[in-house]
């Protein structure tokens, strides 16, 4: 068996407050299983996310990031979650311009109630990962180092 078939996928994910981190609670409370393979941030707001976090989690050692926020609609700080759909999108157009699977990243929108839902989101998400195998970035002699192997990263002059 290759180093492939031990793969374990590491996620971040940022949830809202007020909707998604509750939803996580009550998955929890309700003992709805799902993979341990998620580390969740508690933000107030999904609109509240800055793209460099995601770049900073991929860029730490993930493999992918989960972005949580209430229903379009039913933000408690009004359109919030509109700035979190914005940045989501632009994300993944910035991931595919750095060679990375913009099936990477993925937002999801899970009210507090829906605790099964984001725990199968949650559990798709680990398999869609497992699928794409280890994060790698590219390095501009063309290798590829593995996002887990904390190697200095050359700042380039302007």
């Amino acid at each position: 068996m290759t180093d492939h078939d031990h793969f374990e996928p590491v996620i971040i994910g940022f949830t809202c407050n007020w909707c998604s981190y509750r939803a996580a609670d009550l998955a929890g409370t309700a003992r709805v299983k799902y993979p341990p393979n998620i580390r969740l941030i508690r933000l107030m707001c999904s609109g509240r996310l800055d793209p460099t976090f995601v770049l900073k989690a991929l860029s730490s050692g993930a493999d992918g990031v989960l972005i949580t926020g209430c229903h379009p609609g039913e933000c408690h700080y009004l359109e919030q979650n509109y700035k979190a759909l914005r940045r989501y999108l632009f994300l993944r157009r910035m991931l595919v311009q750095l060679g990375i699977e913009p099936q990477r990243v993925k937002l999801v929108w899970a009210s507090a109630a829906e605790g099964v839902k984001l725990a199968q989101e949650i559990t798709n998400f680990v398999e869609e990962l497992r699928a794409l195998g280890p994060l790698s970035w590219a390095k501009p002699d063309g290798s590829q180092p593995s996002a887990m192997s904390h190697e200095p990263v050359e700042e380039v002059a302007a």
